[in-house]
């Protein structure tokens, strides 16, 4: 029996507002599951977006509810081992050298740039760490003559990468479902790409929203990606563009790679097909992956070949920032990088974060759990 849960983005109602503490606090609430006709299932844990935040707002949860620093990964002897640094940034970089994928740079190859300060690189990496992946796969009714082929992508794009990986797979149309949570078992994510229910319309920013939540409430990897395949515009989110990339630079989130098959609709305007181009490719270059359009339904499969390559082939630096992270305010990070025998080199990185105060809990009184 397959799990089906759902995970609501319908956040204008009063009765959610009204929650907005808990959202905050909490990564997961209980709601029915999705039922078919055929079958019933029991309630299950949902995922919801936060409400929507003004600028001047605790940007993602209050200091005592903040999940740990994300782990670095350093070599010692025995084996790589994860180690937490409090404030420290992490940036994962993929490195170019026109279209080509640069391996075997050093750590003083690389320069860091926060608000015109140079930063002091203390953390270095570059080998295929596991990942947690989200699959986050357009089901709305436009979708239908695709899917195979875009399961099968998908699949070929998780059976490609580090055992160590995983993934969960959301569903979404004008709702969204986690058809398969975290698993590294690619037949239960081949069955949660299976549930193909076409239909309604496309609220594309929440599911990437409540996706990301997930992935940073949840997951057990450092390294985190969402895989994003879609081929029309939103018509049906709560969150606008500038929001839902607000938000997933205030989780310092993951990287979003995307696909739109904006090819062979003949319901969508070009207007509507532009603004969808443009959306995609805000979200990816934002949080430091890249947008693909591939012009017909063949070329996906050459695509997740290179989001498998790129994902699997990236440094991650870390470093922490000059300034302290009780000062609000979005930071403007820029990573170059130089090496002897190489031309022009371009790092693709996330554009920047918005820093979180992390507040030491008190220990208990005496006597007190």
């Amino acid at each position: 029996m397959k799990d089906n849960t759902p995970i609501s983005m319908r956040l204008c109602r009063l009765a959610i507002l009204a929650l907005l503490p808990v959202f905050i606090s909490a990564s997961g609430l209980s709601l029915p599951a999705q039922q078919t006709p055929s079958q019933q299932q029991p309630p299950s844990p949902r995922l919801t977006p936060p409400s929507p935040f003004t600028e001047d707002r605790d940007p993602v949860r209050s200091p005592d509810s903040q999940t740990p620093a994300p782990p670095v990964v350093r070599k010692e002897p025995g084996g790589y081992v994860l180690h937490t640094e409090v404030d420290e940034v992490l940036l994962n970089c993929t490195v170019l050298e026109g279209t080509q994928l640069v391996p075997g740079l050093k750590k003083e190859n690389f320069r860091i740039n926060e608000d015109g300060v140079d930063q002091t690189l203390i953390s270095f990496q570059h080998s295929d760490l596991p990942v947690s992946i989200a699959l986050v796969v357009d089901n709305s009714g436009s979708m239908g003559s695709k899917r195979p082929s875009v399961n099968k992508s998908a699949l070929d794009l998780i059976e490609a990468s580090n055992p160590q990986d995983e993934a969960f797979v959301v569903n979404f149309s004008d709702e969204a479902y986690i058809d398969q949570d975290f698993t590294s078992d690619v037949n239960k994510l081949r069955d949660g790409l299976a549930h193909i229910e076409s239909r309604g319309g496309t609220a594309l920013r929440d599911a990437v929203i409540a996706s990301a939540d997930k992935l940073v409430a949840e997951a057990k990897n450092p390294k985190q990606v969402i895989i994003l395949i879609t081929d029309g515009d939103d018509n049906a989110s709560t969150f606008d563009l500038e929001q839902t990339i607000r938000r997933v630079q205030q989780l310092s989130g993951p990287v979003i790679y995307s696909i739109g098959l904006l090819f062979g609709d003949e319901d969508m305007s070009r207007a509507e097909a532009k603004h969808a181009h443009k959306a995609l490719e805000l979200l990816s270059t934002e949080t430091g992956g890249v947008a693909f359009f591939p012009k017909n339904i063949e070329q996906i499969d050459q695509i997740a070949a290179e989001v498998a390559r790129d994902i699997r082939n990236q440094y991650t630096l870390g470093y922490r920032s000059t300034r302290p992270a009780t000062e609000p305010g979005f930071r403007n990070v820029v990573v170059t990088a130089q090496a002897k025998g190489h031309a022009k080199l371009t790092v693709r990185t996330r554009t920047g974060y918005y820093p979180v105060a992390r507040v030491a809990k008190k220990p208990p009184a005496a006597g007190k759990q």
